[in-house]
C-alpha cells in the first residue's frame, strides 16, 4: 500500500514539477521575468501555487538549460548573455541548425513538411498586418525550428540545440525586428519549406545559414549595446540561496 501511495506521490510530483518549469520558463520568455531579475524559490512557489520542492526542481532543470544562473552569496537569477556570448549562440546555430537542415531535407517526412508549410504559411499571414503580433509569431518561428530538429532525424542534435534554440526568444527577437525584417525572416521559412520539399539538403542548409546570420545581424545591431550583464558569475544552485 505504501508503494502505491509512494508512486503517486512521485508521478504528482512529476507532474507539479513540469507544470512549474512551463510556467517560469513562459515568464521568462514573455518578459514577466527579466534578464538579470532575481528569483527565489519562496515567491515563485508563491505565485505558482506550489510547494518550495517542485520550484526548486524546476529552477534546477532551467539551470541546467543556463536559462537560470546562479550567483554565490546572491542566488539564483534570469540568465544574461554578454555581446561575444550571444555572437558564439549565433555561430553555434549558424553550424548546427544549418547541418540540421542539410538532414531534414534528406529525412523529413510528408506529414512533417506539411506541418513546416503550414507553419510557414501561418507566419506569413501573420506578417501581412501593418502591426504584427510578434508574440505570435515567435510562437510560431519557436514551432518551426524545433520541428526542423524533429526532422533532421538526429536526437543528440536535438539534445544539443535545444537550449540553445530558446535563447533568441528570451531575447525577444523579432521585438527588435522592422516589419521589413519580419516579413523577410517569414519570406526564409517559405524557402526552407521549398528546399525541403526538393529535398535538397544544399540548398536548405544554405537558407538556413542565411536565415541565422541574418537573425543575429539584425539583433546585435539592435540591442547589442543594451544587454544587461549579470551581477557575479554563474555557479552551482545552491538550496539555501533559493
Amino acid at each position: 500500500m505504501r508503494g502505491t501511495i509512494g508512486v503517486k506521490d512521485a508521478l504528482s510530483l512529476v507532474k507539479a514539477v513540469d507544470i512549474v518549469y512551463e510556467t517560469i520558463r513562459d515568464g521568462i520568455r514573455n518578459g514577466t521575468y527579466p534578464p538579470g531579475s532575481h528569483l527565489t524559490a519562496q515567491a515563485l512557489a508563491e505565485t505558482s501555487g506550489f510547494s518550495r520542492t517542485p520550484v526548486r526542481e524546476a529552477m534546477r532543470r532551467l539551470h541546467a538549460e543556463a536559462l537560470i544562473h546562479f550567483i554565490p552569496n546572491r542566488g539564483a537569477f534570469v540568465a544574461t548573455w554578454s555581446v561575444r556570448e550571444i555572437e558564439q549562440i549565433y555561430d553555434l546555430r549558424v553550424l548546427l541548425e544549418s547541418f540540421a537542415a542539410r538532414e531534414a531535407a534528406v529525412h523529413i517526412s510528408d506529414d512533417q513538411l506539411a506541418e513546416l508549410r503550414q507553419l510557414a504559411e501561418r507566419m506569413r499571414t501573420a506578417t501581412a498586418s501593418d502591426q504584427p503580433d510578434v508574440e505570435h509569431i515567435t510562437a510560431l518561428n519557436d514551432e518551426f525550428h524545433k520541428l526542423v530538429l524533429s526532422a533532421s532525424g538526429n536526437v543528440r542534435l536535438r539534445n544539443l540545440l535545444g537550449s540553445i534554440v530558446e535563447i533568441p526568444l528570451v531575447l525577444n527577437t523579432f521585438r527588435s525586428y522592422s516589419l521589413e525584417q519580419i516579413r523577410r525572416s517569414a519570406a526564409q521559412h517559405i524557402e526552407l519549406t521549398d528546399a525541403f520539399a526538393a529535398h535538397n539538403p544544399e540548398w536548405a542548409g544554405a537558407i538556413m545559414t542565411a536565415h541565422i546570420l541574418s537573425a543575429r545581424q539584425t539583433l546585435m545591431s539592435n540591442t547589442g549595446a543594451t544587454i544587461p550583464v549579470l551581477p557575479g558569475e554563474p555557479g552551482e544552485i545552491d538550496d539555501d540561496a533559493l
